[in-house]
């Protein structure tokens, strides 16, 4: 099925007249049908958990907008919660976890094989995806790269410089190294059930990497999501893997080779035509375009997608955003970035 999947072709490092497209977060609150089936749901988590409508709101874009992929529906945060740790969300504030933060804490977490009794309903959703998605649909998985979701579980919540994690890091490396490891035997096995469920390629998001500094980047992001991306390609050969650790700035550069991924995501604090040189000589490359294009719109939304569009031509590309959509853009103004590349 590869042939008719472009994504899946660049992914193998085919240079594409047209880059495949798809977008980080395309389902969520900026479409007012995600709204309606969130409300149905009741709260977030639910409908995480609920495979029904998990489904239909990782579907809702691809029927809306033809996207060339769809990502499973979930969060990050549902594998710690599935080791043990307490999970809410605040109205307004984002999630809430109980601390992770000393050795009777790491001790206390489930083991890596229990996850899945809390985790079934989103394989669930993920075999339902893999049948009811178009045939030219890529499905993606997804899971937190270690460092990631180590400064949630530590901080209990989202901080704006990773404060606590960096500080147990320096005060207790060996728990702090327990929580990763931990953390990267349970993504293994997470996202090697979705793979078994049905998705045909699976993205690490590191979205707290660029705070790692000097040999912290490489042993804490790039050799936990190494470490998992191996186990992955061992237990289901041929299976791409996309590596987003957002914020490494030059240090994107070599980031295919040290962590086995297939393509490397970047974020729009690089400069394409750079990313062209430094990243895409040794393989896909996805993104760039800022996220804040898609609520402004116009000449600048079209003029930008075409620059990054032309400033990749020269190798296997898949465009997206080099972050999330947010929930304040306007559903109009991806319809025209699909448009302009696709050269509509």
């Amino acid at each position: 099925m590869v042939q008719n999947k472009t994504i899946l072709r660049a992914l193998a490092g085919e240079k594409l007249d047209t880059p495949p497209i798809w977008m980080m977060r395309q389902a969520g609150r900026y479409l007012p049908e995600y709204k309606a089936t969130r409300a149905q749901a009741g709260d977030f988590l639910s409908l995480c958990y609920n495979p029904e409508l998990a489904a239909e709101v990782t579907l809702q874009p691809i029927r809306r907008y033809g996207f060339d992929a769809a990502i499973l529906f979930a969060d990050i945060l549902l594998l710690p919660q599935a080791l043990g740790a307490d999970l809410w969300f605040v109205s307004g504030e984002g999630p809430r976890l109980s601390t992770i933060t000393t050795a009777d804490d790491v001790a206390k977490l489930r083991p890596t094989d229990a996850i899945h009794e809390t985790l079934n309903p989103v394989y669930e959703t993920m075999q339902r995806l893999s049948k009811e998605l178009p045939s030219e649909t890529t499905l993606i998985g997804f899971a937190g790269a270690p460092w990631t979701v180590a400064t949630y579980m530590i901080a209990g919540r989202g901080t704006p410089d990773q404060g606590p994690a960096h500080a147990l890091k320096s005060e207790n490396r060996p728990v702090f190294e327990a929580i990763l490891q931990r953390l990267t035997e349970g993504t293994i096995a997470y996202l090697s059930e979705q793979i078994a469920a049905g998705a045909e390629c699976v993205k690490l998001f590191d979205s707290w990497a660029g705070s790692l500094q000097d040999d912290d980047f490489t042993r804490y992001s790039i050799k936990p999501m190494q470490q998992i991306t191996a186990a992955l390609k061992e237990k289901h050969p041929g299976i791409p893997v996309i590596a987003f650790p957002r914020g490494a700035g030059t240090k994107y550069t070599g980031v295919h080779e040290a962590t086995g991924a297939d393509c490397v995501a970047i974020d729009d604090g690089v400069d394409a035509a750079w990313a062209a040189t430094h990243v895409q000589n040794d393989g896909c490359v996805q993104g760039n375009l800022k996220s804040s294009h898609m609520v402004t719109g116009g000449a600048a939304l079209v003029d930008e997608t075409r620059r990054i569009c032309d400033a990749f031509s020269g190798g296997p590309h898949i465009f997206n955003l080099g972050h999330g959509i947010t929930p304040d853009a306007d559903p109009d103004n991806v319809q025209l970035m699909i448009d302009t590349v696709r050269g509509k």
